[in-house]
């Protein structure tokens, strides 16, 4: 079988990336064991075409159009005749894409096209409160009568996004996002005390600014508490940086104990496990996920997890059971919970060890690509 992702997002060294890409490069691998081929397609971040073999992995990067108002037209006509083009030489079964994705996709009749709710614009607009864009709503709505078929990465994303897309009556499945827990597997490096570590894109919506906010609470009961922040930088419209906004109010107002808080930028993917083997706890207090990947990714390492009580949060996490769920808006809340890791090292260990064993028995990766393998056997 063959299966073609179209996507932007597969990592690509020298450049950020986030959960979408992670996933793709996870699950890619397990569909090789399968004697899957695999093709990515999309639009390369540097100026030029470019092919690369990637552990097995057919990756290609289209050079985008620099026609200015029609850029997102030329793009699509070059991503469909390249998938013409790789289907003539090897028969492609499957696409599947993000919630936009298959807008100006042409289709191919032997061909079934599925949509991964990873999270599109709809639903980020009703979790961030603002307005749909209409010209991305119009891409969704259309992208959507196209699919065959939907898979959803948590009940949350489902429920969620069908209140504004329909699925046309289309087949739909609940596939959690899968973990390496080979790769994320406890560690017997020494644990730094008080060390609080945040993994993901330093944005509003990831919390970040409400985790510095409680950070000087902890630090009131705990003086040797630090604040390891990983992760890439997010810009505002007007191009200024996230991160340079956050210098400028959050950690300026912190004065003397902004030196206990560490900006450490972009790690590389086979390296975030030993952030999390460093931390005390780990923190996420995100507004808003589809599932995320760092929680469940850090509970693999047998970490215990400080993750948000909205969204999805509840169905990875049962509070203070498998870890402790936060008011992500609440900078009190979160501080709280931290305090509470700190204060009950013999419990937190305890829910570590469970959070380790929930994972590998819920987002298993041979487990969950099998489940995939089903669904895609399922429409052909």
């Amino acid at each position: 079988m063959h299966i073609c992702f179209i996507t932007n997002e597969y990592p690509k060294e020298g450049f950020p990336h986030g959960g979408v890409g992670s996933f793709i490069k996870t699950i890619s691998q397990e569909f090789l064991k399968n004697g899957f081929t695999v093709s990515v397609i999309g639009i390369n971040y540097t100026p030029e075409n470019q092919y690369i073999l990637d552990e097995g992995v057919h990756v290609y990067r289209i050079k985008s159009s620099q026609i200015k108002g029609l850029i997102w037209l030329n793009n699509f006509i070059k991503i469909n005749k390249k998938i013409k083009k790789i289907h003539k030489i090897n028969p492609i079964a499957i696409i599947e894409t993000a919630e936009l994705g298959l807008s100006f996709i042409n289709k191919i009749k032997s061909i079934k096209y599925i949509i991964r709710l990873h999270g599109g614009h709809h639903f980020f607009a009703e979790s961030e409160n603002r307005k749909i864009n209409w010209w991305k709503g119009y891409q969704e709505k259309r992208s959507f009568l196209k699919a065959d078929a939907f898979i959803a990465v948590s009940n949350y994303v489902k429920t969620h996004t069908e209140k504004y897309l329909s699925y046309n009556s289309k087949k739909i499945e609940l596939i959690r996002n899968p973990i390496n827990t080979d790769l994320f597997s406890p560690l017997n490096s020494k644990i730094s005390e008080n060390k609080i570590v945040f993994v993901g894109t330093v944005c509003e919506k990831k919390g970040i600014r409400q985790l510095i906010q409680a950070f000087p609470i902890v630090k009131n009961e705990f003086p040797k508490a630090t604040l390891d922040i990983y992760g890439r930088d997010w810009y505002f419209p007007d191009k200024s940086s996230y991160i340079k906004m956050l210098q400028d109010t959050e950690l300026k107002r912190l004065k003397n104990i902004s030196d206990s808080i560490f900006l450490k930028g972009v790690i590389p993917y086979d390296k975030i496990k030993y952030c999390y083997a460093e931390a005390e706890v780990c923190v996420f207090p995100s507004h808003m996920e589809t599932q995320g990947l760092v929680a469940p990714e850090a509970m693999s390492m047998q970490k215990i997890v400080v993750f948000t009580n909205v969204g999805p949060g509840p169905e990875i996490i049962t509070n203070y059971e498998t870890g402790l769920l936060c008011n992500p808006h609440d900078p009190i809340d979160i501080a709280q919970k931290i305090l509470w890791v700190f204060k009950n090292k013999e419990k937190s260990a305890e829910i570590a060890k469970k959070a380790r064993n929930l994972v590998c028995e819920k987002y298993h990766l041979a487990t969950i690509t099998q489940e995939n393998i089903d669904f895609y056997k399922s429409l052909i």
